[in-house]
C-alpha cells in the first residue's frame, strides 16, 4: 500500500468553487485535506481568512502582515501534527489510512485502539488487584504472553502493534500456527496463551472499541489433559527417603503437607493460624477461601500434616503458619528431591494437589463430591481432571461389587 502523505488546505466556498472577484473581503473557513494512497479525509481547521489574502496555489496566506504570519504559523502546526501522527501510526502498525490520521490528529482515537496498548491497560488493572483476588504469578504470565504477541507482530507483520479493528480470523490462525509450529509450544501452553488474548478482545468488545468478534469461527484445540500425579510407591519414597539438607527437607515437607490437604502454593503460603479451626470433637480443620476462585473449602488435618505443623511452629512470619520460598525456587528444589528419591515423574508443587485427589482420596474411596469441596472447586468437572483412577482403585471397586452381587444372580449352565 502507498503510504505517501499529502496535506493540503483550501477555502470552503458554499456552492461556489470559483474565486469571488466581486467581493474579495469575503471571509471563508479554511479546510484541510489528507491524502494517503487512495484514501482521503477532510477536516475543519477552525481557521478563517479573507479571500483576498489567500493563495490557492500554496494553500497559505499571502503577505507578511501579522494576520497572514499568525495564520500560516497555525497551518504549519497542523501540518506538522498530521505528519507526526502519520509516522506514529506507521511505526506501530505498518499501514495507515487518511481517516486514521485524521482521527488521531483530532484526538478522537483513544489509547485502547491498538492491541498491545489495551493489553497493557488490562495488565495494569490486574496488577492493582494482586494480593486481593489476583495472584502475582498470573501477572507474570501476562507479561510473558504480551511479549509473545509482540514478537509475533514483529515476525509476521513487521509492526510494533496492530489496531484492534484489523484483528480477524487470518490473524488468530497465523498466531496459532506461530505458537505451535514456529515456537513449538505444547497444546496446553497455546491454549493458555490464546485464552488471555481472547480476554483482551472481550474487553475491546465490551468497551465498543470493536463492533464484531474478530475471531469468530476459530476453534481452539483443547489440550489433552495429562495426569500429573505420582504413584503411591513414589509418594512413599518421597516421604521416607532421608534428606541431609534442611532446606530440601523443609520443601519436601511443604509438598507432603500440600499432598495431604490439597492446598495449592498460594493458599499454603497465605495460610494463617486463624484459618485452622477446632471442631467440637477436637479435630483440626483448615477452613478458608481459595485465593484463585474465592470458593470456600474445608479440609481436615490428618496426623502427618499435624506433625509438620508442629515441626515448624513459630517459624512463620506474623500470623502465617509457614514461611515459603518463591514457587520457582521450590519447583527447582523439587527436581533435586525427585532425582534423589528416584522419582521419574516431573515433580512440581502443583503435583501435590493431584496426589491429594487421586492417591489419597479417590483411590481410597472418598466420594468425588467431597473431594471437590475440599479442593475448593466450582464444579466436579474440574475435580475429575485431577482424578486418576488407577488399577488399585478399580480392583477395590470390583471387589466390593463382587461382594454386593454375589447372591443376586444365578447362572443356569445348560
Amino acid at each position: 500500500m502507498n503510504n505517501e502523505l499529502k496535506v493540503s488546505f483550501y477555502l470552503k466556498r458554499e456552492g461556489n468553487t470559483e474565486r469571488t472577484e466581486t467581493n474579495p473581503d469575503t471571509v471563508f473557513p479554511i479546510v484541510g485535506k489528507i491524502i494517503i494512497g487512495n484514501t482521503i479525509a477532510q477536516f475543519g481547521s477552525k481557521l478563517k481568512i479573507e479571500e483576498r489574502l489567500w493563495s490557492v496555489k500554496s494553500g497559505r496566506a499571502i503577505g507578511k502582515s501579522r494576520v497572514a504570519v499568525e495564520l500560516n504559523r497555525e497551518i504549519n502546526k497542523i501540518n506538522l501534527s498530521i505528519h507526526a501522527h502519520c509516522r506514529d501510526i506507521l511505526e506501530r502498525t505498518g499501514t495507515v489510512t487518511a481517516q486514521e490520521v485524521k482521527t488521531a490528529f483530532q484526538g478522537i482515537a483513544s489509547a485502547q485502539t491498538t492491541l498491545l496498548v489495551l493489553f497493557s491497560e488490562m495488565m495494569q488493572y490486574f496488577q492493582t488487584r494482586i494480593g486481593i483476588d489476583r495472584a502475582e504469578s498470573t501477572y507474570h504470565k501476562y507479561i510473558t504472553i504480551r511479549k509473545q504477541v509482540k514478537r509475533f507482530l514483529k515476525v509476521k507483520y513487521n509492526v510494533q502493534d496492530i489496531p484492534l479493528n484489523q484483528l480477524d480470523l487470518p490473524f488468530i490462525e497465523a498466531f496459532d500456527y506461530h505458537l505451535r509450529v514456529e515456537r513449538k509450544m505444547t497444546d496446553e501452553s497455546v491454549s493458555s496463551t490464546m485464552l488471555v488474548l481472547f480476554k483482551v478482545v472481550r474487553i475491546a468488545l465490551n468497551r465498543k472499541l470493536i463492533v464484531h468478534p474478530p475471531f469468530f469461527g476459530f476453534k481452539l484445540k483443547k489440550p489433552d489433559f495429562k495426569i500429573r500425579s505420582i504413584t503411591k510407591d513414589e509418594f512413599k519414597r518421597l516421604i521416607s527417603t532421608p534428606l541431609e539438607s534442611k532446606s530440601l527437607c523443609f520443601i519436601r515437607d511443604m509438598f507432603v503437607f500440600a499432598a495431604f490437604t490439597g492446598l495449592p502454593y498460594v493458599d499454603l503460603k497465605q495460610l494463617t493460624w486463624k484459618e485452622i479451626i477446632t471442631e467440637e470433637d477436637g479435630s483440626l480443620w483448615i477452613s478458608t477461601d481459595r485465593q484463585k476462585t474465592g470458593i470456600p473449602f474445608h479440609v481436615k488435618l490428618l496426623d502427618i500434616p499435624m506433625q509438620i505443623i508442629e515441626k515448624y511452629r513459630g517459624l512463620g512470619e506474623g500470623d502465617n503458619v509457614f514461611h515459603l520460598l518463591g514457587q520457582g525456587r521450590i519447583n527447582y528444589a523439587l527436581k533435586i528431591i525427585a532425582k534423589h528419591c528416584n522419582i521419574t515423574t516431573k515433580l512440581t508443587f502443583h503435583v501435590g494437589r493431584h496426589v491429594f485427589a487421586s492417591e489419597l482420596c479417590l483411590s481410597q474411596g472418598v466420594p468425588i463430591e467431597s473431594v471437590s469441596r475440599m479442593m475448593g472447586h466450582k464444579n466436579i468437572n474440574t475435580t475429575q481432571r485431577y482424578a486418576r483412577v488407577n488399577n488399585e482403585k478399580i480392583g477395590n471397586d470390583m471387589k466390593q461389587l463382587s461382594l454386593r452381587i454375589s447372591d443376586k444372580f444365578t447362572y443356569n449352565e445348560q
